[in-house]
């Protein structure tokens, strides 16, 4: 069934679109995606473009040369790739009288909140005068620690930060199977995926191998999926290849796999935390805390069974059940040290043993996102 017209859209075209799966960029290929765009922005729909295929780029102006598979190597290819494929989207775009900006991201900028809303307002500003941004990771420069590590993620991530009804996640493939469709013919196409947490089966069936030129696969598509589903966008996974397929989805057709929002749109505070995927510590919660979490309560210390990881007040942390698995991501009120100090006692008691009071709540549900 046909489902509304989008408004806001974060469109992520991996390296396999880019090259038509061939060994370099396709120009006729880039030209075609740019029309589409270009279409939806001239109907007023609001466009990000997240865009892999940088060091495809690098690769192809260098000649292919034979290079190690560290870290160093592919920041140089990026280096030498990335303002190609911006003068190739800036030349394309002007044709149609649209004007794009590069814009620059890493995991350091969304985990710092006044970096966050730096970033946020300025994808806003550009949207409001017209552009178009092109986001990519800043790959020249990021280390493991801060990077988010694959395009997926990342056009997940700009989803959230700019409140995003759809994104698109453009692949080689028409969607996502139950298996590899290059290894096994029968492999059971999936149409749509509802509910509040994807089935085991189905993580499993993604696997985690990237493909042969990009960095992501379709693990990275389901992790990206899931996040910006929380964030209350609608999910495609779909054929970068397939006719009009940009402005077709955009209409609402149903092609590719479908991922349903679980939530609607989240307050400016909650996209922030959801963003923190390497929250630096770990709080586990014993099953009557966990019930009253579920129930909509703040987290009290006396629901608190262990404290795992140095973290600061104010920092984000992850909230566990006594199987392991996460429940809950949100602000802490103390430190990881206090908090262990604290943990099963009574909020009346805080005072007194820490000799300072920051409220009664460990975390408040005000600053907390169940997942």
């Amino acid at each position: 069934m046909d489902r509304k017209p989008y408004s806001r859209i974060v469109v992520k075209l991996g390296t396999s679109t880019l090259t038509s799966g061939t060994s370099r960029i396709s120009p006729p290929r880039v030209l075609d995606l740019v029309r589409q765009m270009a279409e939806l922005h001239q109907a007023e729909c609001e466009l990000v473009l997240v865009s892999s295929g940088a060091m495809a780029a690098g690769r192809e102006r260098l000649e292919f040369p034979e290079l190690p598979k560290d870290i160093p190597a592919k920041q140089m290819l990026a280096a030498v790739g990335q303002p190609r494929l911006m003068a190739l989207y800036e030349k394309l775009f002007e044709l149609y009288g649209i004007f794009v900006a590069q814009v620059l991201i890493t995991r350091a900028d969304l985990n710092n909140r006044r970096r966050y809303l730096n970033s946020r307002n300025t994808l806003e500003a550009l949207l409001s005068q017209r552009v178009i941004p092109v986001v990519n990771e800043n790959d020249t420069v990021t280390s493991e620690e801060i990077r988010v590590g694959d395009n997926d993620n990342l056009s997940a991530l700009v989803a959230n930060l700019i409140e995003a009804d759809l994104l698109v996640l453009l692949t080689d493939q028409p969607g996502f199977y139950r298996a590899d469709p290059r290894r096994d013919p029968s492999a059971e196409f999936v149409q749509e995926i509802t509910g509040g947490i994807i089935p085991d089966e189905i993580w499993q069936a993604a696997g985690d191998k990237a493909g042969r030129l990009g960095t992501g696969g379709m693990f990275t598509k389901l992790q990206a999926a899931d996040l910006a589903r929380r964030s209350g966008a609608a999910v495609v996974i779909a054929a970068g290849g397939e006719k009009d397929i940009i402005t077709q989805l955009a209409a609402g057709e149903a092609l590719g796999t479908r991922f349903t929002p679980i939530s609607t749109a989240l307050e400016g505070r909650k996209r922030y935390i959801l963003t923190a995927s390497d929250a630096p510590g770990t709080v586990d919660v014993d099953p009557g805390a966990a019930r009253a979490l579920n129930k909509g309560g703040s987290l009290l210390p006396v629901g608190i069974s262990a404290v795992r990881g140095d973290f600061e007040r104010g920092d984000t942390v992850r909230v566990c059940d006594d199987a392991g698995a996460e429940i809950a991501r949100g602000l802490v009120n103390y430190r990881a040290e206090d908090l262990k100090r604290i943990r099963g006692r009574q909020s009346a008691e805080i005072e007194a043993i820490l000799g300072f009071f920051y409220g009664d709540e460990v975390i408040h549900r005000n600053n907390m996102v169940l997942l």
